[in-house]
């Protein structure tokens, strides 16, 4: 469950970033934020993952766990970009 709402946050965020981006800098700023958000959410996902290192689970255990929090966000961030651009 918390991963699943961490998922839906990452998605929300990608939306956030997009709509800023773009309403600030127009078509070039959206490719600016989407990229930001590709930083801050892997760092997010790191910090995710240590935490759950720290509480116990292996990097083993976490690395696929880590995997989908980061890519289904960034899947979603690249399907935004491309239906902005339209």
């Amino acid at each position: 469950m918390r991963t699943l709402v961490i998922i839906i946050g990452g998605i929300v965020l990608a939306g956030i970033f997009a709509v800023v981006g773009r309403a600030v800098a127009g078509q070039p700023g959206l490719t600016r934020a989407s990229r930001l958000f590709l930083v801050a959410w892997l760092l997010l996902t790191l910090a995710n993952m240590w935490l759950g290192v720290s509480h116990g689970y292996s990097v083993m255990e976490e690395l696929p766990i880590a995997l989908g929090i980061f890519i289904v966000p960034a899947i979603a961030s690249f399907i935004l970009v491309r239906l902005m651009r339209r």
